[in-house]
């Protein structure tokens, strides 16, 4: 027979419920909590103007003026927001708009990818003052250069195009996606380029083929910011054009005149491509901030 000591001591001991998990301290649990309160009071303060555009977008009209209102219409409606779009110039602003956005980040990234990469490998006289030259730009307001600009482009046969528009765009986005640019390549090793360059490739060849795919997280960024900017920007889109308007100069131009529900609709319709792009290069995005393919 065997003791009740060995029956207890050959008894397996007890599987803690989470294995590999340690017990939070409560000064590791009160910052937690305080770290999550903050990211919910962040993205309430985000989203929930974002959420009641959209509902009002979508509010029947004999219900846009009441008080107090339901955070959900009895029912919804596509009345408001087929007004909106049917409206004159509205679809074709946008199209021009999608169209300027594109053109912005196709000229910003083909400029700032070369300065950034140039920013970050190689040293020169002046290298500094430059970088400092690039943010002084922008104490410049656009409102000061309207002028200079509409004469600029009249001079050029640029004014009242996309492409004109596209240009001022890319000079308000520059200044920053060369920063962005800049501190994404100076992550990138300067060893794996060597590597391509001992086996064959010119600097050119090592840029293209091994730094410029590592650095698309980073890119990536900087075409969200340009693209953010070229599609919510309005003064020049305005003074710059008379009849080739982005969407955010046409819903301007109409403004004064419009009922409050085509403000609305306007609004929601103008946030819902940004919000698309955005989550079209989310990917990059989470890649750059070390997540995993799985996260994607």
């Amino acid at each position: 027979m065997t003791s009740p000591s060995s029956r207890s001591a050959s008894r397996p001991s007890p599987i803690p419920p989470y294995p590999g998990r340690r017990r939070l301290t409560p000064r590791e649990r009160r910052h937690r909590f305080l770290l999550y309160m903050a990211v919910v009071t962040i993205a309430s303060w985000v989203l929930l103007p974002i959420f009641l555009i959209a509902v009002l977008s979508f509010t029947p009209r004999e219900e846009f003026f009441n008080w107090p209102k339901p955070l959900i219409p009895s029912r919804f409606s596509i009345e408001t927001m087929a007004f909106f779009v049917k409206s004159y110039g509205v679809l074709q602003s946008t199209l021009n708009s999608v169209w300027v956005a594109l053109l912005t980040i196709g000229i910003t990234l083909a400029i700032a990818a070369p300065a950034g990469y140039a920013l970050s490998r190689f040293v020169f006289r002046g290298r500094e003052a430059f970088r400092l030259g690039i943010l002084i730009t922008r104490m410049f307001p656009t409102a000061l250069l309207a002028v200079p600009l509409i004469v600029l482009y009249y001079r050029l046969g640029i004014y009242d195009s996309l492409l004109g528009v596209a240009f001022i765009h890319a000079a308000m986005a520059l200044p920053f996606a060369v920063l962005i640019t800049t501190s994404v390549f100076v992550g990138v090793s300067r060893e794996l380029e060597e590597v391509a360059m001992t086996l064959g490739c010119s600097r050119l060849g090592a840029f293209a083929r091994v730094t410029l795919p590592l650095a698309l997280p980073g890119l990536a960024a900087a075409a969200m910011f340009t693209f953010v900017i070229s599609w919510n920007e309005v003064f020049a889109a305005t003074v710059l054009t008379t009849t080739n308007r982005t969407l955010p100069a046409q819903v301007l131009t109409n403004l004064q005149a419009s009922p409050p529900f085509f403000r609305v609709a306007g609004g929601f319709f103008m946030t819902v491509p940004a919000l698309l792009f955005i989550f079209l290069i989310r990917r990059y995005l989470i890649q750059m901030w070390g997540g995993t393919p799985s996260e994607r």
